[in-house]
């Protein structure tokens, strides 16, 4: 294979997943559903403050203030931050959606503040793939860092 048609086969693929990640449409699990965000899939792409299993298991935040003041504070970091737009937000739950710079990949960031528990739970999960290598978990660790500022 010559170079310019190796060139274009490289071309056609990142046309190829650019538009597939604008596809991916928002997952119907998304939300709270009797206290409890959604269980992350089996893929290691997925990491949540309520998962039982330690591979996608990230810790929860204690909530200092009230829920609105708190989600504020979230909201502040997101809108700072590249590539993101906010959803959905309430005053206990928040769904934003962070964009991957070269290919577009979506993932869904969802944040919910039990009051009850005075408990701030997260979840990141990637739309599409199996693996995201780590990217999932550093976001929520950041967030999590940056919100408590």
């Amino acid at each position: 294979m010559t170079l310019k048609p190796l060139l274009l086969v490289i071309l056609a693929m990142f046309v190829f997943l650019g538009c597939a990640s604008k596809m991916s449409k928002v997952p119907g699990n998304l939300g709270v559903k009797d206290g409890k965000l959604a269980p992350c899939p089996t893929s290691p792409n997925c990491v949540s403050s309520q998962a039982e299993d330690e591979k996608h298991r990230v810790a929860p935040l204690s909530l200092a203030g009230t829920p609105a003041e708190t989600m504020d504070r979230i909201v502040s970091v997101l809108v700072e931050t590249p590539r993101v737009s906010i959803i959905t937000r309430t005053d206990n739950y928040l769904h934003a959606e962070f964009r991957s710079a070269f290919f577009r990949f979506v993932d869904d960031v969802e944040v919910f503040i039990d009051e009850a528990d005075s408990t701030i739970h997260f979840r990141s999960a990637s739309r599409t793939g199996y693996s995201d290598f780590g990217v999932n978990r550093k976001r929520v660790e950041a967030l999590k860092k940056e919100s408590q500022r």
